[in-house]
C-alpha cells in the first residue's frame, strides 16, 4: 500500500469520525490561539518598548530604580518619586559633555491620556525607532503659552483636530482626574503623525503652560477664592522650579560613563542617570519570570489537547477493530496500520493548526484597538514569525509522538482478533 493512498485513507477514517474529531481540533486549536497569542502579545511588547526611545543616550531623574525611571519618563507607566530642580537642569544642561538636553514634565492627563510639558528642543531632538524624528501630520509645534500638540492616537481617538478646544485634568487618572483645569483651556496647534510608540497617546505642551496651569493651585487643589484668568498668566513668572526627568544626548558616546557617574555621584541633589538600553534590559529581566509563566502554562495547554487526542484515537480503536482488521486482511502491513493512525494524528494537528491560525488572526483584529487604547500596545497582524513556526514545528513533532501510543497498540491488533466477533 503506497503512502499516497495510506494519506487518502486517513483523510476517509477521520472525515468518518468528523463529530468526535472536530471537538479534539476545536480543543487543540484554541490551545493554538492561546500559545501563538501569548508569543506575539510577548514579541509585540518588546518591540513597543524598544522603539520607543533611541538616540538619547542618558534619562536622568530622581533617585529611584532605573526601571521605574524608564517607566514614567519614556512609557509614561507609573508615578514620579520626586522631581529635580530647575538649578540640577540647568547645571547638567552646561556640563561639557551634553550636547542637548530636553526636560519633561509629568503628572497632569486629558481624557487617560498623559500631558507632557517639555520645550521646543522636544520635536528636534526626540528620536524612535531606528533614530527617527518626530514629524507633524498638521499644524506646528506649541508657540504660545496654551498651545498643544496632540499625538496621533489622541486626535483619532477623541476626534480631534487643528483649532480644537481641549482642557486639561491634575493628576494621571482616578480621582485626582476629576480636578480640573477647566478655567485654561488649550488649543490644539499640531497633531503629530503616528510613531507606533507612547508619543502617539500623548498631549504636548510647554513647560509654561504647565506652571500656568498650576499658579492658582496650592497642594493640588484649587486655591479657594483665588483664580488666575489666562489672559493675565503672562505677568507671572512662568518658569518651571522643577521637572520630572532630563533627557540627555551627549556629545561622545565613549562620555556616558563618565558622565553617569558624575550624575549619580551629586552632592547637590540625590539624581539617577540611567542608559535606556540597559534599563530596557533590566525591565525584561523583571518581566521574564512572567513570560516564562505565561508561556509554561501555554504549552501545558497545549499538551492536555494534545493528550485529548491520545485519548479519541485510543477510545476509537476498539470501534476499528474490525476496519483494521479489514484492512489487514485486504493486504495492509502492520506498519502500515501504524503509519494509518499517525497520519490521522498529523491531520487532525494541522488543521487544528490552521483553525487556530485563523482565530488568532480575528481575535488580533478585534483585539487591537482596545489594546492600543488601554494599554498602549500596537498589535498587528502577519505570517507567523520564526519562534512561532518553531513552536509549530515541536507541536506537529508532539503530535507524532503522542498518535505513536495508540498507532502501536493498533499494530499489535492481530488480524483474528478483528474478525472474530466479540460475545
Amino acid at each position: 500500500m503506497n503512502t499516497k493512498y495510506l494519506l487518502k485513507l486517513a483523510m476517509h477514517s477521520a472525515w468518518n469520525r468528523k463529530l468526535t474529531l472536530g471537538m479534539t481540533v476545536v480543543a487543540i486549536a484554541l490551545s493554538v490561539m492561546l500559545l501563538l497569542g501569548v508569543e506575539r502579545l510577548r514579541e509585540q511588547v518588546r518591540q513597543g518598548f524598544s522603539l520607543s526611545v533611541s538616540g538619547t543616550d542618558l534619562v536622568v531623574g530622581a533617585r529611584t530604580s532605573p526601571v521605574q525611571l524608564m517607566l514614567y519618563a519614556i512609557f509614561h507607566i507609573g508615578e514620579a518619586t520626586n522631581n529635580i530642580s530647575w538649578a540640577s537642569y540647568e547645571k547638567l544642561k552646561q556640563h561639557p559633555t551634553v550636547a542637548w538636553s530636553v526636560p519633561i514634565s509629568l503628572g497632569d492627563s486629558h481624557h487617560g491620556f498623559a500631558v507632557l510639558g517639555t520645550t521646543q528642543d522636544y520635536f528636534r531632538h526626540f528620536r524612535y525607532g531606528d533614530h527617527l524624528p518626530l514629524e507633524l501630520a498638521s499644524g506646528q509645534p506649541f508657540v504660545a503659552t496654551f498651545d498643544a500638540v496632540l499625538g496621533a492616537s489622541v486626535a483619532k481617538q477623541l476626534g480631534y483636530n487643528i483649532g480644537s478646544r481641549i482642557t486639561l485634568s491634575h493628576g494621571m487618572g482616578g480621582a485626582n482626574a476629576l480636578a480640573q483645569h477647566g478655567d485654561k483651556p488649550f488649543t490644539v496647534v499640531g497633531i503629530l503623525k503616528p510613531t507606533g510608540t507612547p508619543v502617539d497617546r500623548t498631549v504636548h505642551v510647554s513647560l509654561e503652560a504647565i506652571s500656568a496651569i498650576h499658579l492658582d493651585w496650592v497642594g493640588g487643589s484649587p486655591a479657594p477664592g483665588f483664580q488666575i484668568p489666562p489672559q493675565h498668566v503672562q505677568k507671572f513668572d512662568l518658569q518651571p522650579k522643577d521637572v520630572t526627568a532630563v533627557l540627555i544626548g551627549l556629545k561622545s558616546r565613549a562620555a556616558v560613563f563618565r558622565t553617569q557617574r558624575m550624575v549619580n555621584e551629586s552632592k547637590d541633589e540625590p539624581l539617577l542617570a540611567v542608559m535606556p538600553g540597559l534599563a530596557l534590559e533590566q525591565l525584561w529581566q523583571v518581566v521574564g519570570v512572567a513570560e516564562k509563566s505565561l508561556m509554561a502554562v501555554s504549552a501545558i495547554v497545549v499538551v492536555v489537547s494534545l493528550s485529548g487526542l491520545v485519548a479519541v484515537i485510543m477510545a476509537g480503536l476498539n470501534e476499528r477493530r474490525r476496519e483494521l482488521a479489514i484492512l489487514r486482511a485486504v493486504g495492509a502491513q502492520p506498519k502500515e496500520i501504524l503509519l494509518l493512525l499517525i497520519y490521522e494524528g498529523i491531520f487532525v494537528t494541522l488543521a487544528s493548526i490552521v483553525i487556530g491560525l485563523l482565530a488568532l488572526t480575528i481575535a488580533t483584529l478585534c483585539a487591537a484597538p482596545i489594546m492600543q487604547t488601554h494599554f498602549g500596545i500596537n498589535m498587528t497582524v502577519g505570517w507567523p514569525s520564526l519562534e512561532e513556526l518553531r513552536l509549530l514545528a515541536a507541536m506537529v513533532l508532539i503530535s507524532i509522538l503522542a498518535s505513536l501510543f495508540p498507532a502501536w497498540m493498533a499494530y499489535r491488533l492481530s488480524l483474528a482478533d478483528g474478525l472474530t466477533p466479540r460475545l
